[in-house]
């Protein structure tokens, strides 16, 4: 009998299946939780927190008049390339072509076969030696009118007319090793020989998505540009215009997609996917950067890979209108939760006489209260649940006030350091 785990650890099969609706449960808490974390990081906290300020003044000095506009109108005819490279800064001479996309327009949404505005191309890249022992490899996209010189070293280059942007494709990332446990015998044997868990190792993406935004919109200039557009506007005052916004859309690709480069990896598969992107899906995706960032400076704990692959899995495999209704319906259940909440401490507040209740329920409750707080804590359940249950806890406690009198005397502590606690039912009880 076999049963496939991480290393070191054995899972039986029936308790595997017992945390299923576990999961799903959670695995729609989460796509809820993050759904409003995008209206929270989109709507919310703009208003609250503004980006860098548009530059002021022009190269001479001059004040900057009226507004900047975007390099790139709608309709311009450009065309996009796809380099490798081990350098992080691009070099025509010491880069390689892995794609061209021809005939590309700005704002066209109907282009490509199925005229959805896709373009796709699959390639295969030789794993270097130098790639199999943890080498770096970066891609630049590289979009530019038609016939504009690329070559930044080129005496015809013109800055106006390319858009580079550079991304680091090798990940590095700590194994996971999934190894094979005997159940009768106990005996575990590592599906990869020789390997150590935990050791850092390098893992290629096989998918690829570059977008250009769509957007067309005025910025004035010497206002401060909202986020996330103050991180990729750069208005060139000599022009007043700020170049088109070229995007790497990572937020679909998924952990589990990756694949560990190793010796024995002689070819890496890359699926190159072009689309335009509209500005409220660029503010989701950024809003998703965000909100990782938010919760670093806040300390909050963040999700793991295999959550993070669950919940996009979910989004992307389950009927929209399904999904919806779950939201809905998980929203409502939020709802008639803190409804429950607000009843039960109205109903102990206005009790006048605790004839007919037990004190010994409330204790027993407590007590139970508290190990689903710990077991939801200890597992980094959902935070949505994590504050629900934390709030029923204080509930509870709070009820013990209501039926006895707890005082704690100053005066005569234990020991000399410990304030002496007194506990007693309160005279109304029956």
């Amino acid at each position: 009998v076999v049963s496939t785990q991480s290393t070191g650890a054995a899972v039986a099969g029936g308790a595997a299946e017992g945390q299923q609706p576990e999961q799903q449960q959670n695995t729609w808490k989460n796509v809820l939780w993050r759904f409003i974390s995008m209206y929270i990081m989109i709507s919310v906290i703009p208003s609250f927190f503004r980006g860098k300020p548009a530059p002021t003044t022009t190269p001479d000095g001059k004040p900057a008049p009226g507004t900047a506009s975007n390099m790139w109108p709608s309709g311009t005819s450009f065309e996009l390339y796809l380099y490798a490279s081990t350098e992080e800064n691009f070099n025509l001479m010491n880069s390689s072509l892995l794609c061209h996309f021809e005939g590309l327009t700005m704002g066209e949404w109907y282009d490509g076969e199925d005229k959805n505005g896709q373009r796709n191309f699959l390639t295969n890249i030789p794993a270097t030696t130098d790639l199999q022992k943890n080498g770096t490899m970066y891609l630049h996209i590289i979009a530019a009118r038609n016939d504009a010189q690329i070559n930044p070293l080129h005496p015809q280059h013109n800055k106006h007319d390319v858009v580079i942007l550079t991304k680091m494709w090798t990940r590095f990332k700590k194994r996971k090793i999934e190894s094979t446990t005997n159940l009768l015998t106990g005996e575990t044997k590592n599906k990869i020989e020789g390997a150590s868990d935990g050791e850092i190792i390098s893992y290629w993406h096989p998918n690829l998505t570059i977008s250009m935004l769509d957007d067309q919109r005025v910025w004035p200039v010497g206002q401060q540009i909202p986020p996330p557009f103050d991180k990729w506007v750069d208005i060139d005052m000599e022009l007043m215009q700020y170049k088109p916004i070229l995007y790497i859309n990572d937020y679909w690709e998924l952990n589990s997609d990756l694949i560990p480069i190793n010796e024995t990896v002689k070819e890496l598969p890359l699926n190159v996917i072009y689309s335009p992107i509209s500005v409220f899906y660029f503010q989701i995706y950024e809003a998703q950067k965000m909100q990782k960032q938010w919760n670093s400076m806040l300390g909050v704990a963040e999700a793991s890979d295999e959550e993070n692959d669950i919940v996009k899995r979910t989004m992307l495999e389950t009927n929209p209108y399904i999904l919806g209704v779950t939201i809905v319906v998980s929203l409502i259940h939020t709802v008639f939760e803190f409804l429950a909440f607000k009843n039960d401490i109205q109903f102990w507040k206005s009790r006048k006489s605790l004839e007919g209740l037990s004190i010994r329920s409330i204790v027993f409750n407590i007590f139970t209260q508290l190990i689903v707080v710990l077991y939801v804590l200890d597992n980094d359940t959902n935070t949505m649940v994590a504050i629900s249950v934390c709030i029923g806890l204080v509930i509870e406690a709070w009820k013990i006030t209501k039926v006895m009198d707890i005082t704690v005397d100053m005066s005569d502590p234990v020991l000399g350091l410990i304030p002496r606690v007194s506990i007693k039912d309160k005279s109304s009880y029956a």
